[in-house]
């Protein structure tokens, strides 16, 4: 028989000192990489930005893990490991490259049960999973609902709008890029299984479909004004 989680094997300073780690390995993947890295040519891809995304998604999975009755130490463990080695392994290989990460990182420091630490792997290891969220357990499925959920909202628009930008994209094709956000969003939406995330994803997909109207507007209102009048 396994030994059993205690109810909170992680403290705040052991969690702190694990974002850390994170935060300090994917600056040193960007370091060592020779040709500037996987997907590294966009700013937002680099060590802070993957690192941000990482503590959003934290943030995220703890709430919905606390209001769906799921282990929050477990979930928010995976979470913050969950994309490591985002920036040193290709996109199919780097759910299970930090599983691993995360697996010899807890076994090195303190004192962790080995059921913690298999379901925290196991978590790591299935959020990259593109089948019916169901199908995993608890803890990745409420870390899976927060990935895709910082993909969309005002966060997911305000990336499109920076690259767009960086590509030096008129303000014409916003409008194309906020209804990528939208489209990414209700794909989202359509694979979530909890109520909290639901009700999370409606909200930011109602603030995208809002400022999505407006830009129309505002497009709709420039091209008249641009349009010479016959007369």
């Amino acid at each position: 028989m396994g030994v059993e989680i205690q109810e909170n094997p992680v403290t705040d300073e052991e969690f702190e000192e694990m974002a850390g780690f994170v935060h300090d390995y994917l600056a040193a993947s960007v370091e060592t990489e020779q040709e500037g890295g996987r997907m590294r040519w966009y700013p937002w891809h680099s060590a802070q930005y993957r690192f941000n995304h990482i503590r959003n998604v934290t943030s995220i999975a703890r709430h919905i893990a606390r209001e769906e009755g799921a282990n929050e130490d477990v979930t928010r463990v995976a979470a913050i490991f969950h994309d490591v080695a985002k920036l040193e392994a290709d996109q199919d290989e780097h759910a299970e490259v930090g599983a691993n990460i995360a697996r010899q990182y807890l076994e090195s420091h303190g004192d962790y049960p080995d059921s913690f630490i298999d379901q925290v792997c196991a978590a790591v290891r299935d959020h990259s999973f593109q089948g019916d969220l169901r199908d995993v357990p608890l803890e990745a499925r409420c870390l899976m609902e927060a990935d895709l959920l910082d993909k969309v909202g005002a966060n997911g628009t305000m990336l499109m709008l920076l690259r767009m930008g960086y590509e030096a994209r008129t303000h014409m094709d916003a409008n194309e890029m906020v209804g990528r956000v939208l489209e990414r969003g209700e794909d989202a939406v359509a694979r979530i299984v909890s109520d909290t995330a639901e009700s999370i994803a409606h909200q930011r997909l109602k603030r995208v479909r809002w400022f999505k109207e407006w830009l129309e507007a505002e497009i709709a209102e420039m091209e008249r004004i641009e349009t010479p009048i016959d007369g």
